[in-house]
């Protein structure tokens, strides 16, 4: 088994580490940097648990293997708030009560984060676009449509 050291910008931090050349990002951030945020669900896509922004896009952690990450730029769940303030994004998960059992909301927040950092004001079929490969089994998915809706008003504010 071949390893490889891997440089990249995890959450606005230079990181170095050294892995297995197979391992998924998935794995690396849970287990080698404790970002414990990034949930695996179904382990092949098709969840979106897993869902992270790596240079600017949503990707699915569990399909992208940690060396491909290399001189690259990673946003995990934790790299939302700063300090002790929210994300506007989590702020308005909490307002709308968006979150029930909380499983998907990590990779529901980096999907939406993803979208509005391109687009400020997205329709409603844009914010569904974004969310489509991301499952909930509990909210019904109108809370986290209206919840992103929110926060793309209170960022256009701004």
């Amino acid at each position: 088994m071949s390893e490889i050291k891997v440089e990249f910008t995890l959450n606005d931090n230079k990181e170095s580490v050294v892995v297995p050349a197979e391992e998924r990002l998935l794995d690396t951030l849970r287990e080698r940097f404790d970002l414990t945020g990034t949930k695996e669900g179904c382990g092949v896509g098709e969840c979106g648990a897993c869902t992270v922004i790596l240079d600017g896009e949503a990707v699915n952690s569990c399909l992208v293997p940690t060396a491909q990450v290399d001189g690259r730029q990673v946003r995990t769940v934790e790299g939302l708030a700063e300090g002790d303030e929210l994300d506007p994004l989590q702020q308005s998960f909490i307002d709308h009560q968006a979150v029930q059992c909380g499983f998907c909301t990590p990779g529901m927040l980096m999907s939406a984060r993803a979208l509005l950092d391109k687009n400020t004001s997205p329709t409603e079929e844009e914010i569904k676009t974004a969310l489509d490969g991301n499952l909930c089994r509990c909210t019904g998915y109108k809370q986290i449509v209206d919840a992103v809706e929110a926060a793309a008003k209170k960022e256009e504010r701004e």
